[in-house]
């Protein structure tokens, strides 16, 4: 707010990232990526159910159900779940300006998130010790890209946080505060349910 010459009359300065609909423009653009991000990996699990009937007429087939641990599997799902919940309390936080349980709530956001990529890694290696691999079968083939491009946003999302996390130690009296984290919570959340519709469609049915 800023004071006009004239005593008794204050002027609001208007916010330049606020556009026309009411939104705030860098919200706005992230809504946008989180739909072109939803279309990606639409396509992706399209095309790995698509495959499925012809992996198993194939000679190289390899049966998902043979190789995919289900218990490790259900474990990262709690896992990113749980993360959702701490990027909840950890927005609460900071708009109370609680900067005590911001740090340790973001910080447990980002713990679980390299958590479910260290899961994912030890998958990983065990399916590849069991001969499942890129070029293995239609079905390495299709799992492996769609899975690791998740855990590829996952490293993003938990990267984006932290980042956020520094600028909010640095900077705690900044206006932005508050959105820098919404935000990141947005892209979090969406990550985390991505990972449900995998683990639906791939692990349990």
């Amino acid at each position: 707010m800023a004071q006009s010459s004239q005593p008794g009359h204050t002027t609001h300065i208007a916010n330049p990232n606020i556009g026309s609909l009411g939104i705030d423009s860098r919200k706005l653009g992230v809504w946008a990526f989180i739909g072109s991000e939803t279309l990606f990996f639409a396509s992706l699990i399209t095309t790995y159910l698509v495959l499925a009937p012809v992996n198993v007429a194939r000679a190289d087939f390899q049966d998902p159900k043979v190789f995919l641990d289900i218990e490790l599997t259900t474990l990262l799902a709690a896992i990113l779940l749980a993360s959702s919940l701490t990027m909840v309390l950890a927005l609460a936080a900071i708009r109370r300006n609680d900067i005590k349980m911001f740090r340790v709530w973001l910080l447990a956001t980002v713990g679980l998130g390299f958590g479910f990529l260290g899961g994912q890694v030890y998958e990983f290696q065990h399916l590849y010790h069991e001969g499942v691999t890129l070029s293995s079968s239609i079905f390495g083939t299709t799992f492996f890209v769609l899975t690791g491009f998740h855990g590829t946003h996952v490293l993003i999302g938990a990267i984006w946080l932290f980042s956020v996390f520094i600028k909010v130690m640095k900077y705690p009296d900044s206006p932005e505060n508050i959105l820098d984290v919404e935000l990141g919570g947005l892209y979090w959340h969406f990550v985390d349910l991505v990972w449900v519709a995998i683990f639906t469609l791939i692990y349990l049915i």
